[in-house]
Order: structure tokens, then C-alpha cells, then sequence
């Protein structure tokens, strides 16, 4: 049956469904014979090109074939963006060529020859410019307005500085044009030749301004980027700009955007609460009047803009939130996205916020826009109250497969967040992870996965057992070695603290059998934990460690040796080789260990070597070494090495005062070499720690000096880098003489002074001071030093080096910064492995509690202040900040080395609040009560 619409006729004879028939026809013959022709692109030769753009010459041809000219252009374009680069004399010949087709009045082509200046522009030579350049300059005195608008933007690509002022006038005449296109040209013309030339486009703003009252939309916008483009370094005119400009003199929605976007800025920049000040609560007003505006644009960036203000309460979210939930049921995709990542990013602070908005996230779940679906389930993750997460779950499972991986992440953290927020359902939430573990995915998305369960075992105790199982059956059929050893790592460490640990020795023993060698190391020492925490174990493991002592891998066979020689194992013999029956054995190794041949050792002394992990980092174990091999060359030292008789030295933690840019820094002194060298320093002992180099005048002046602090056990050695830069003047005896300050009580005593004999132009020499503790005063205490640089000048000949004058000199000195010993100074950073128990260890009579009230309105400012206050290192990652307690009190535990290696621990509790600022609470524990009290005094 046919319609009666297909049945009618047109008056020709022709039924509408004939019409249709015969249109298919035509199509499916276009699109054949689009399939058999070849691109016109396909075979092109540059020489070939070139030779036919030769016809530029020909003014019949330009006149006449316009669009022959068109198609050569667009041949010579492809050639370039290709990758073809023609060489100069091309280039010139060409450009001659297209200045021929200026002649041509047709649009089309003006338009290509417009394309092909700018594209090639930037590989002209200045010469072959000009030629350009004076016949763009009469198109942007043309009567044609296209020709006025698009010549106005090639020149600003194409001028630079000096070109600027012949064609200035020309552009702010066309600032103001009455034609829109022109007057935006050149604003956007505007905005490029700042850069270059920002002193010549400032003296256009009352041209600027007056467009900013155009009719356009488009040339309101782009006259407000340029007019922030002229004033963005003055705040004030920018601010007294926007103060205008809200009070509803731009209509356009483009420029209104913009505006918002400034007003954003200038509220964030002021700092504090954005409706603390009355710049803020007349931004909170426009934004808010901004939500009823008839653009869907600027709602959105009004929206979105409120909920990025900083100090916002939540009550007065309320509008911002109302209108994107009512874009959440818009049938734009553009839109719902919009509105679920703004409201994403609010319920990551402010959840209850959003929570009115759950049913209608609810229904995007199921959104065709898998972008839109995953903002929603992780949003609600976040919002949804714990009788919803079953229900979530099984909705996430529906579609995770079909997601990208950048995604998924986004999922996984979000059901982390969940889980730490209701942790009774962390069977169904930890459940969820370990199945997509085995799902296929990425490095990052496994990653992402294995870093939540592991975090949620560190917070949620009843999670342990059941996530090392995930854990254990994921390395079984695992494809990155990085995630292998990590999760290997995890299970030496938990696992032997389970209720049932001999199970998991199956599951790191098949990664011995089954893995590459980085894999094999990792369970080998996995294996040797194991053994040491579980005597009843032991015996078993050991029989599978002498396994890999015939290892093909260097490092498995070395680990699995160092492990039984500290279980105690002989390990003379070896484990059966190829075609050996299961009970022989062979010697192994007798030349390194004959001693031990007829004996079963015990477990060694060094046991904890395998149990915990090393007490510094490697870059400081290496630091400590080199310090260790440089003091232990003297005669009076005789030390054995061990850890605790390595020095603590941290060379990366800077000084309380601004240190030395690295390029400036004049010293090579991180090894404290130099100091060893020097007969006075090198009997005080060994260096605990060394600060970075201070500046103690600018980088340009005649004398350049820099400070090195070095603790020691009783003293403090400052070296100070010295540098001339006056090629006429030698300076002999140059020496640093300090003078306590008059504000700063005496706690140090100037020992002695080694001077720097000469210093020619150009040569950094160095001189040292020593500092011992003055009586009665506690080492560590800070202090203030006015200095000096002492020396004699000698003139001499520049060229020749020969003395001019008398050789004697004359005495001259050169003021200093101050210096400042700070506590700080004498505490290196050192890491612990068990926070807790090293706490409990140290004597709570030598404890110091104190309280402060700190200026700072964010978190995380001030737990950074507080560490770089204190120069200790942060344990436990407690200087990250749990977002999903933001608002909360946040625990910051430290750890560090006093001069004479004594350990400090302190406990910081900080706690933001809107009108007291931060609140700390701190707790120091040192084996000397003057310490603790000496380092809780560092807040002041």
C-alpha cells in the first residue's frame, strides 16, 4: 500500500515516490563514481606545482580563471602542510606570484590568497614580506569590507615592531568601523600584536572602549579580551572595569561569559571568603542576577562560577544548584554534561548540596552519552546515602565495560570515597573492585584499582584478610610487573599477620616458578619475610629459597642468599640442578663462605634488615655514605660503618632564609669535602647537616657572596662562597666578620675564622667561620648576625695582571645580610618505619605541648608551613589531606634527626576555622626535654 502522499502527482506527471526513487538513484551513482575517482591530492609533485603557478604572471588567466588560481593555491597549501618545505628562492618566487593575483577582484580567491600569506608567512624572509605587505596595505584601505577585515589579520600576523607604526592609524580607525567584521579584525589584530608591541596597542584604548559599546556581539567580546589584555597589570583599573561593566552595559552573551570569568578571578585573587568584602558580595549578586539571563551560556558560566567561590557557604549555593539541575533534563548533551561536571566538582566539598539533585542523576545513568553517565554514577557515589549503594553497584556493572579507562578511574576513586564513607558495606564495595580486576583493562585502570583496595585495608581492618585474597589471585594472571611487586611487597608485609598466613606462601612461589626476573626478586624477598616473622615456617621456606640460589637472574640469586645467610641457613650447599636427582646436593659458593661450612647459624643480628625498611631514603644513604668516607679518612677516626654511625644529612631540605637559585648557587659543597680539607674544621667532627646556599647580596653587584650553614655535634661552621667581579681589583684577606645582633641574645661564640687569601676577577674563593655554643645556652637555639666582608684591594692592570699602585693594598669592607641560625638548622629530615611505636619509646617527661593560633585559611598551607617551619619530615602520608574530611581536625605526624643524633617526633593537630583562622596544637618528644622545647618554640 502506497500513501496518498506518494501517490500525488506534481503537475508533471511525477509521483512524489518516483521522485524519491530517482533521487536514490542519483545518489548511490555520485557515490560510485566519488569511490572509483582518485583524490586530486594523491600524485602531486612540488616542482610540478610550482611550474604551474607561473600562470600568476598571466593576467588574462587571473582575471578570467579565478578559480583555476584557487586551485593552484590550494595545491601549493597542501604541499606545505604536508610537510614539502620549499626553499627560499621557491618561496620568493612564489610570493611575486600571488601579488599578481591581487589584481582579481573575485572574493573566493582573496580570500585563498589571504590563507596561503599567513600559512606561509612565518618561513619568508623579511624581504619577501614586503612585497606582501604593501598590497595588503591597500586592501585594508579598500571600499570592499571583506577585504578590509581579512588583510587587517594577515598583516598583524605578518608585522613586527618597527612595521607597527606606518599601518597603527589604519587600525584604529578600523577599531571603531561600523562594520562588525572589520572592527573585530582588528581587535583580534590587537590581541597579537600586544605581545610584540605592547606599548603601541595601550595607546588604543579609547578606541577599545568605544567598541566595547558596539551593537556586535562579536566585537563586544573582542573588545573586552583586548581592553583586559591592556590593563590586566593593574589591578585596580581592572577592578574599577568590571565594577562597570556589571551594571549591564554589555549585552552580549560571549562578553558576558568573559566578564564572569574575570569577576572569578579578581574574587579568587583577593583571597579569603568571597562574601567576606564587599568586592565579593557584588560579584555574589551579578552572578546570581547572571542565572536568569537569556543565554544559556552565561547561566552556565554564572552557575558554574558560584560554585567555584572561594569561602562559599552552602546556602547560598542554592541557585547555582537549582539551575543545573534543571539543565540536567535538558535534551542537549551539551548541556546535561555541563551541569554534571559542575555539580560533580561541588559534591566533592559540599555533598549535601546535591543531594536534592539525586533523582534526576538517577535517570542519567542510563544516558546514551557515556561521558554524562559516568559524571552521574560517580556524583551519587558521593551523595548517595548507604542504602542506595547496592542499588548503585549493580547499575555501575552495567555499563563499566563500556567506558574508557579514564573513566573507570574516575569510578574507582569515586568508590574508594564511598567505602571509607560507609565502611559496613565494604564487602560489596571491595567485592566490586577485585571483579574488575580480573576484567580487561590498562595499567592505569589495575592501578587505580590495586591503590583503593590497599587503602581501604590501611583504614578498614575487616577488609585485610579478604583483599589480600583479591590481591593474591590477581598477580596469579597478571601482565605488569610494576603491580606484581607491588601487591608482592604488600603480602610480605601483611601476610604474615593473618589468621591462616602459610596460604599465601602458594600464590608468591608460583611467581618464583612462573615470572620474568624483577617479579622472581620481589617474591624471593617476600618469601625471606615470611620466614622471619613465622619460625613454624621457616624450615618450608627455606627449602624454596635454595631453590633460587642457581637462579639465571643476578638479583634473585643475590637476594635469595642474603635471605638464608640471615635466616641462618648453611647455605654451602646448593639446590639440585638439571638432571640431579631431588636429595643431591653440590657446594656452593665455598670460596665466600668456608667459615660457615659446618655450622647452622641462627638468625642473625641483622635480621631487621629484611623486616623493616631502611631508616632514610637512598638518595640520603648515599649522602650519608660519601659524608662517612670524607670525615672517616681522618687518623683520629676509626668508627665501624653501620647505620647508626652513618651521619644524618640532608642537603635537600633549604634554609629558613631564601636560598640560591640553582643557577646562582656559588658553592659545590654538598659533600662537605671542602671542609674536611681545612686543617681547623676537620678535628670538630662530623657534619649533621648542611643547608642549602643563602644569598647574602644581589647576583649583579661587585661582590658576591653566598652562606653555607654546616651543624655539628657542638659547633656550626658557616662557609661563605665569595666571588669578585671587578677586573681591575685584586682582594686579598678577604674574611666575613659577624657582630651579634642587638635584638638577638648570645647563644653562640666565635670560635675562629679561616680567610680567603686571594681573589682575582671572576674566582670564587672561600672563607669559614666557627661558631661553639656560648655557656649556659642551649645548642640549637636561633640567632641573628650582622655581617660584614672584610678584605684589601690591589689595583692591578685588567690585561696584563701586573700590580699598579701600591702592593700593600688598602683595607676596605662591604656590607652583608644578615644572617639568622635558625632551629630548623640543626634538625635533618629522617624516616621512620613505625611512627607509633617510636613514639611510645621516647619518655613522655621530655614531652612539650603547645598551642598556637596561625594565620591560615587553607589546609593545606598550613601543613606545609608548619613542616618547612619545623625542617622535619612528614610520616605516614599524613601531610595529604583526606578530602572526604574537609572541615575536619587533620593529625600531622613528623619525624627528624637533632644535632648529636638525637630522634624528635611531634604530633600536630591543625583545625581551619572561619573566624579564628587555623588552630595547632602541637605535642614534641626528644630524649632532651631543652630540645622538645626548642623545637615547639619554632612556631613562634
Amino acid at each position: 500500500m502506497t500513501s496518498p502522499l506518494e501517490q500525488a502527482d506534481d503537475g508533471g506527471g511525477l509521483t512524489i515516490s518516483s521522485m524519491v526513487k530517482e533521487f536514490q538513484g542519483l545518489k548511490d551513482k555520485f557515490k560510485r563514481e566519488d569511490a572509483d575517482s582518485p583524490s586530486p591530492f594523491s600524485d602531486l609533485e612540488k616542482a610540478t606545482v610550482l611550474q604551474e603557478c607561473r600562470v600568476f604572471s598571466d593576467s588574462k588567466v587571473v582575471t578570467e580563471s579565478p578559480r583555476k588560481c584557487s586551485q593552484l593555491i590550494t595545491k601549493l597549501l597542501h604541499i606545505v602542510t604536508q610537510g614539502d618545505a620549499m626553499s627560499s628562492s621557491e618561496v620568493t618566487e612564489v610570493f611575486f606570484g600571488v601579488t599578481k593575483l591581487f589584481q582579481s577582484s573575485d572574493a573566493s580567491l582573496r580570500r585563498m590568497i589571504y590563507f596561503f600569506i599567513k600559512e606561509v608567512a612565518e618561513t619568508c624572509n623579511p624581504d619577501d614580506i614586503i612585497i606582501v605587505t604593501s598590497s595588503l596595505t591597500k586592501d585594508m584601505n579598500s571600499k570592499e569590507d571583506l577585504f578590509r577585515a581579512n588583510s587587517i589579520r594577515v598583516l598583524a600576523k605578518m608585522i613586527d615592531a618597527t612595521m607597527l607604526g606606518a599601518i597603527e592609524r589604519y587600525i584604529k580607525q578600523a577599531i571603531v568601523d561600523r562594520n562588525a567584521m572589520v572592527s573585530s579584525s582588528a581587535l583580534v589584530a590587537g590581541t597579537h600584536l600586544i605581545r610584540g608591541s605592547p606599548d603601541v596597542v595601550r595607546r588604543w584604548v579609547n578606541e577599545v572602549q568605544e567598541a566595547l559599546h558596539s551593537s556586535s556581539d562579536m566585537v563586544q567580546f573582542h573588545a573586552l579580551s583586548l581592553l583586559y589584555e591592556i590593563k590586566q597589570h593593574d589591578r585596580l583599573a581592572i577592578s574599577k572595569l568590571v565594577t562597570k561593566l556589571t551594571r549591564g552595559t554589555i549585552s552580549s552573551p560571549l562578553a558576558t561569559c568573559l566578564l564572569i570569568r574575570y569577576i572569578t578571578t579578581i574574587v579568587r585573587d583577593s583571597g579569603g571568603n568571597a562574601l567576606a568584602s564587599a568586592t565579593g558580595r557584588a560579584a555574589y549578586q551579578f552572578l546570581e542576577l547572571s542565572l536568569r539571563h537569556r543565554s544559556e551560556a552565561v547561566i552556565y558560566e554564572a552557575a558554574k562560577a558560584l560554585c567555584n567561590l572561594p569561602g562559599i557557604e552552602e546556602r547560598d549555593l542554592g541557585p547555582a544548584v537549582a539551575v543545573l539541575q534543571l539543565f540536567l533534563s535538558s535534551p542537549k548533551s551539551t548541556l546535561r554534561l555541563a551541569a554534571m561536571r559542575a555539580l560533580s566538582s561541588v559534591a566533592i566539598a559540599k555533598p549535601s548540596a546535591v543531594i536534592k539533585c539525586n533523582d534526576d542523576m538517577e535517570s542519567l545513568i542510563a544516558d546514551n552519552n557515556r561521558s554524562i553517565a559516568t559524571f552521574a554514577i560517580t556524583t551519587l557515589l558521593k551523595t548517595g546515602s548507604e542504602s542506595s549503594v547496592d542499588r548503585l553497584m549493580k547499575q555501575i556493572s552495567s555499563f563499566m565495560n563500556e567506558i574508557a579507562d579514564e573513566f573507570k578511574i574516575v569510578v574507582v576513586t569515586a568508590i574508594r570515597e564511598l567505602c571509607l564513607k560507609y565502611p559496613l558495606k565494604h564487602r560489596v564495595l571491595v567485592g566490586f573492585l577485585a571483579n574488575f580486576l580480573r576484567e580487561e583493562g590498562g595499567f592505569e585502570f589495575k592501578k587505580a584499582i590495586v591503590d583503593a583496595i590497599i587503602a581501604l585495608m590501611c583504614v578498614i581492618s575487616e577488609t585485610k584478610e579478604s583483599s589480600l585474597f583479591h590481591l593474591c589471585e590477581f598477580i596469579e594472571d597478571c601482565e605488569f610487573t610494576a603491580l606484581s611487586t607491588q601487591i608482592l611487597h604488600l603480602v610480605g608485609i601483611v601476610g604474615p599477620t593473618t589468621v591462616a598466613p602459610a596460604r599465601y606462601i602458594r600464590f608468591v612461589y608460583n611467581r618464583v616458578i612462573l615470572e620474568n626476573a624483577a617479579v622472581r626478586a620481589a617474591a624471593i624477598t617476600t618469601l625471606a619475610k615470611f620466614a622471619a616473622r613465622l619460625p613454624a615456617l621457616q624450615a618450608s621456606v627455606s627449602v624454596l629459597l635454595r631453590r633460587s640460589l642457581r637462579d639465571e637472574d643476578d638479583e634473585v640469586r643475590d637476594r635469595a642468599t642474603v635471605a638464608l645467610r640471615l635466616l641462618g641457613e648453611n647455605i654451602t650447599k646448593d639446590a639440585p640442578g638439571d638432571g640431579e636427582a631431588e636429595g643431591s646436593q653440590r657446594p656452593f659458593r665455598q670460596d665466600a663462605l668456608a667459615a660457615d661450612s659446618t655450622r647452622d647459624l641462627p638468625l642473625q643480628p641483622e635480621i631487621h634488615l629484611l623486616l623493616e625498611p631502611l631508616p632514610m631514603s637512598f638518595a640520603q644513604l648515599s649522602a650519608a655514605l660519601k659524608e662517612f668516607e670524607v670525615a672517616g679518612s681522618r687518623e683520629d677516626d676509626a668508627l665501624a660503618l653501620s647505620l647508626t654511625t652513618l651521619p644524618v644529612v640532608d642537603y635537600t631540605r633549604p634554609s629558613s632564609q631564601s636560598a640560591v637559585p640553582a643557577s646562582a648557587s656559588l658553592s659545590s659543597s654538598n659533600d662537605s669535602a671542602e671542609l674536611y680539607k681545612i686543617p681547623e674544621l676537620a678535628t670538630l667532627g662530623r657534619v649533621h647537616s648542611s643547608t642549602s646556599p643563602i644569598q647574602l647580596t644581589e647576583s649583579e653587584t661587585e661582590y658576591v657572596v653566598s652562606c653555607i650553614k654546616h651543624i655539628m655535634s657542638e659547633h656550626v661552621v658557616l662557609e661563605f662562597a665569595i666571588t669578585n667581579t671587578i677586573s681591575d681589583q685584586l682582594l686579598v684577606d678577604a674574611c666575613i666578620v659577624i657582630e651579634q645582633a642587638p635584638d638577638s641574645p648570645q647563644h653562640y661564640d666565635h670560635v675562629a675564622s679561616v680567610h680567603a687569601p686571594i681573589l682575582r676577577c671572576g674566582a670564587t674563593e672561600r672563607a669559614w667561620l666557627i661558631l661553639r655554643g656560648s655557656p649556659g645556652s642551649t645548642f640549637g637555639a636561633p640567632a641573628h648576625f650582622l655581617a660584614e666582608l672584610k678584605f684589601r684591594v690591589v689595583e692591578i692592570d685588567p690585561a696584563t695582571g701586573e700590580f699598579e699602585g701600591d702592593e700593600e693594598g688598602f683595607p676596605e669592607d662591604y656590607p652583608l645580610e644578615d644572617i639568622e641560625i635558625s632551629t630548623a638548622d640543626f634538625v635533618a629530615k629522617a624516616d621512620i618505619s613505625n611512627f607509633r611505636q617510636a613514639w611510645d619509646s621516647l619518655e613522655k617527661d621530655k614531652e612539650v605541648l603547645q598551642k598556637y593560633s596561625l594565620q591560615f585559611k587553607d589546609m593545606e598551607v598550613a601543613i606545609d608551613a608548619v613542616i618547612s617551619c619545623l625542617g622535619m619530615q612528614p610520616e605516614d602520608g599524613t601531610n595529604e589531606i583526606d578530602k572526604s574530611r574537609i572541615g575536619m581536625p587533620h593529625t600531622l605526624h613528623l619525624s627528624g634527626c637533632f644535632a648529636g643524633n638525637l630522634d624528635i617526633l611531634a604530633r600536630a593537630q591543625l583545625q581551619v576555622e572561619a573566624k579564628l583562622g587555623c588552630i595547632l596544637k602541637i605535642a614534641v618528644r626528644s630524649p632532651q626535654l631543652e630540645v622538645s622545647e626548642l623545637i615547639s618554640d619554632c612556631i613562634n
